[in-house]
């Protein structure tokens, strides 16, 4: 099973794409979850769509746009309304979790691995096969 980020952008403009991802594969949306951080003391959010994975292949896709929306418990915002919105017309709930914000991490793809450990851990997502 490969697990793998995809970076859709920060979500600003982006976001559409990603409703448009989750509203184009009803049969194979997983999940809709909202990551809350820091980062210089400003409260932010990354929204990720996880995909079921492929048959046959074994690739699980997870469209992020990272940390580029206010955090909507502290700044209500309508880029997160539509994400929400989204996942209430698709019968899904967003599932959030408090983490590590990326510039912890010397690299992008540690905190990918980093988020990809949590989700496992929880049972999000399949464990490594």
């Amino acid at each position: 099973m490969i697990q793998r980020f995809i970076e859709i952008g920060e979500g600003y403009s982006d976001i559409y794409e990603l409703i448009e991802i989750a509203k184009a594969n009803p049969s194979r949306l997983c999940h809709m979850m909202a990551f809350h951080t820091a980062i210089n003391n400003r409260e932010v959010t990354s929204i990720v769509v996880v995909l079921k994975p492929t048959d046959p292949g074994s690739f699980q896709p997870l469209y992020i746009c990272r940390e580029g929306i206010p955090n909507p418990k502290i700044t209500p915002n309508k880029r997160f309304d539509l994400f929400a919105e989204t996942a209430k017309e698709l019968q899904k709930e967003i599932i959030q979790l408090d983490i590590k914000p990326s510039t912890s991490f010397a690299e992008k793809e540690l905190f990918y691995q980093y988020v990809i450990g949590i989700l496992r851990l929880n049972h999000y997502i399949p464990p490594l096969q």
